[in-house]
């Protein structure tokens, strides 16, 4: 062992939670609310899912209190969306708008550095979940890790390549740039039940230049069936395409072996920023971003940097990861079953997830917006119809999105409250909410007024047709409708007069309808007295040419 190896901190337990946003393709185009998770419960033969029932649907006795303290820390409006709304006096249940899904025979991962030098990791999976929402076209899948005596520097470069969709780039070996060697996923029995193929560079190449998407590395499309990629000619009633980057936002939990305080400012910028493992006197990043780190990156609200006291616990934040590092000798930090470890992956995994969940529904509005502004065909009527239909849609759920799921503030706890605002501010999901809400406003008004105008153009056109209808209707009248006499003529020669003057009129009313726009133009010069006659009469004739 090397001395730099011997120096570096070991992490006694480390967990690791990765969410990946992704958008769900509609079911039906006649409807706007979903319920994609009905595949799941009617095809289960056919895939490894089930449903997880919460726990405030079971037994009493078996709800803990680490489940009361989660549920105490949101305000009642958030309560209401994470939980559902319990029975009252004269009111029934309702439930959570959230579904979740688990499958259960993923119960490892078998890791492979691309050095050499680092030995091959295995970690317990404790569980891979879907979250499904209702009336949002979005799932976000999350995976949980967990391992205990690491070394610091393996968990570092375990975070920086863990969670990668697909490599972005390829080493001269042909391995995935800044991705792991090969991840397995392992059965109970310690088989394989899937692998990764980063090194497969054909077929990332191929399948973007067919489908103008990257594709995911075979172990994600393995965890996701029956979910497959919209851009593929993979066959599957659940399709999902891609909301955000390659990299999957990640959480995570350290338990340092000893005092934290050992860790230098260099290795919590690393953790921070998730970025690979370096010599701890070497800063990953300089300028303005290492300037400002503690100030804008660290929650010290419970960090204790006096030699002869605890050293608690120090939260770190950059919007794309979530860190706790702590010392595992501290009860308060690691207690397996409570302490914040148990907050860590529970309270803490939810002020994580809504933000990403914000943005994820932002990022598929704003794509269902360009997608039918891109199939709006202005020469069609067909078209601008469905244009119009669609865009109103979107709007309704834009609605229902901000009353059910949008929140400012989840709870009053100042340590959650600080948190999730640092999550949101991280995220611009509140400057990215806003640019979503002007351009389907700004959709809508377009809409709104160009509806008003077609409307004007036919009240204007039908007050000419009326205008000018009045002159016959008129004489008619003040002759009377028997001024020419029919009495005389047979059935046959009454049916032609009929048809002769219906002909006729509908001629005329449609000529007019035609010259409507001239004729209004008249009619308003006509009706203005500072106009010369001449002018009034050059009007009238211009609406014959």
């Amino acid at each position: 062992m090397t001395d730099a190896a011997a120096r570096c901190p070991r992490v006694s337990h480390f967990r690791e939670i990765l969410l990946w946003p992704l958008q769900l393709m509609p079911l039906r185009t006649d409807s706007q609310i979903q319920n994609h998770w009905q595949v799941l419960e009617q095809s289960q033969a056919q895939h490894p899912w089930r449903e997880v029932d919460d726990e405030f649907t079971g037994d009493p006795a078996g709800f803990q209190e680490r489940h009361y303290g989660e549920f105490v820390t949101f305000l009642p409006h958030v309560r209401r969306f994470l939980y559902g709304d319990g029975k009252g006096r004269v009111s029934k249940p309702a439930e959570s708008p959230i579904r979740v899904f688990r499958r259960n025979d993923v119960k490892r991962v078998r890791c492979t550095f691309a050095d050499p030098q680092r030995p091959v990791l295995v970690l317990e999976v404790a569980h891979v979940d879907l979250y499904f929402f209702y009336d949002l076209d979005v799932t976000v899948l999350t995976i949980e890790l967990y391992g205990s005596d690491l070394d610091l520097q393996v968990v570092q470069d375990l975070m920086f390549r863990f969670g990668r969709a697909y490599p972005v780039y390829w080493e001269a070996d042909g391995s995935g740039g800044h991705c792991l060697q090969r991840v397995e996923w392992l059965a109970a029995d310690g088989s394989v039940l899937a692998a990764s193929d980063y090194e497969d560079r054909g077929r990332f190449l191929r399948h973007v230049c067919e489908y103008r998407a990257p594709t995911e590395a075979a172990h994600w499309d393995f965890i996701l069936r029956p979910l497959v990629q919209h851009h593929s000619d993979a066959g599957g009633v659940l399709r999902y395409r891609q909301l955000e980057y390659h990299r999957m936002p990640v959480m995570g939990y350290l338990a340092i072996d000893g005092d934290p305080r050992q860790l230098s400012r260099n290795d919590f910028m690393r953790l921070t920023f998730v970025t690979p493992p370096g010599p701890p006197e070497r800063a990953p990043y300089c300028g303005a971003e290492a300037d400002g780190f503690e100030a804008r990156h660290c929650y010290d609200r419970f960090w204790h940097t006096a030699p002869d006291a605890t050293p608690g616990g120090r939260y770190l934040c950059c919007g794309e990861a979530f860190m706790m590092v702590g010392s595992a000798q501290s009860p308060y930090f690691y207690t397996p079953g409570a302490s914040l470890l148990e907050q860590f992956r529970h309270q803490y995994f939810l002020l994580f997830l809504i933000p990403h969940l914000h943005k994820a529904a932002l990022f598929m509005m704003a794509d269902r917006l360009g997608y039918w502004l891109k199939q709006l065909d202005i020469h069609d009527p067909e078209s601008v119809k469905r244009f119009k239909r669609e865009i109103r849609r979107i709007k309704e759920i834009f609605l229902r999105f901000t009353h059910r799921y949008w929140f400012r503030q989840l709870s009053d706890q100042y340590q959650a409250r600080e948190l999730y605002r640092m999550q949101r501010e991280f995220l611009g999901t509140e400057a990215l909410y806003t640019e979503v809400r002007e351009r389907i406003e700004d959709m809508n008004i377009y809409l709104d007024s160009d509806s008003l105008r077609r409307q004007a153009n036919t009240v204007v056109r039908l007050t000419v047709v009326t205008a000018f209808g009045l002159i016959g209707t008129t004489v008619t009248g003040f002759f009377g409708m028997n001024l020419l006499g029919f009495d005389g003529l047979s059935p046959a020669g009454k049916a032609l007069y009929f048809l002769g003057v219906l002909a006729a009129t509908t001629w005329v009313t449609f000529y007019t309808v035609m010259k409507s726009k001239r004729l209004s133009d008249f009619l308003d010069l006509l009706s203005d007295e500072r106009e010369p006659f001449w002018r009034k009469i050059a009007a009238l004739l211009k609406v014959w040419r």
